[in-house]
């Protein structure tokens, strides 16, 4: 069981790594859509790798691993408000 401060930091971190997410996507737009099948499957692979296990490492230092559902949501609600004001901003 956590205590309410490394739950709101696991929380704030799970926010934030969602916008951080929104903003390699956008960097690596290029590379995610590429013709060539292999390099595509190769950068995704590697891509997601990353990803996946920089979030984990994190999580694994802030709460010893702990991931809730909640953190998940929260990561998409960061990926998704970076969307909408990147969309709105653009214009």
């Amino acid at each position: 069981m956590m205590n309410l401060v490394v739950q709101i930091f696991s929380m704030f971190f799970s926010f934030i790594y969602g916008v951080f997410l929104y903003f390699m996507f956008v960097i690596n737009y290029k590379y995610l859509f590429r013709k060539k099948y292999r390099l595509k499957l190769f950068y995704y692979f590697a891509m997601f790798l990353f990803v996946g296990l920089f979030y984990f490492v994190v999580l694994n230092h802030i709460n010893n691993g702990i991931l809730h559902l909640y953190f998940l949501l929260l990561i998409i609600f960061g990926f998704l408000v970076s969307y909408n004001f990147y969309k709105n901003n653009r214009k």
